[in-house]
């Protein structure tokens, strides 16, 4: 068998609140509970294991590669839950996407403070793309 990803966990002061928020903005639902974890899956198959923990938790990064359909769909959602966003994950270019590789991403933070990200084209695959480094605002976006 190839070598494939499977699952990790997601430390969390509240994997209820973190865990929710993340299957509603991508559009997914969470599992049931299994022992201390609350799983998220994703379409394939990878699964996100929130777990609530009583610690100073590191900010992790978590980026989902998602279609043009789903990438509106998940914007929508941020915009209209007014989840602040940014073109890139140091804060640069608040309330704009970026247009890396010929595709659109952004970044955002879940209740705990992770970044997030949803990209419609992994970075790196069109290196001459003229949109590499170009933004654009969301309207509405904060």
């Amino acid at each position: 068998m190839p070598v494939e990803f499977n699952h990790t966990i997601v430390l969390t002061p509240d994997r209820e609140k973190s865990a929710r928020f993340v299957a509603e903005i991508l559009g997914l639902r969470p599992g049931p509970p299994a022992g201390m974890f609350l799983p998220v899956t994703t379409a394939n198959g990878v699964t996100l294991d929130f777990a609530t923990v009583d610690i100073d938790i590191p900010v992790q990064h978590y980026a989902f590669l998602v279609g043009e359909e789903e990438f509106d769909a998940i914007l929508g959602r941020l915009v209209a839950a007014r989840v602040p966003v940014q073109a890139d994950p140091h804060g640069r270019y608040p309330r704009r996407l970026n247009r890396n590789d010929g595709g659109r991403g952004v970044y955002f933070r879940d209740p705990a403070g992770h970044g997030l990200e949803i990209l419609t084209r992994p970075y790196g695959t069109d290196p001459d793309s003229p949109l590499n480094g170009v933004t654009e605002e969301i309207p509405g976006a904060v």
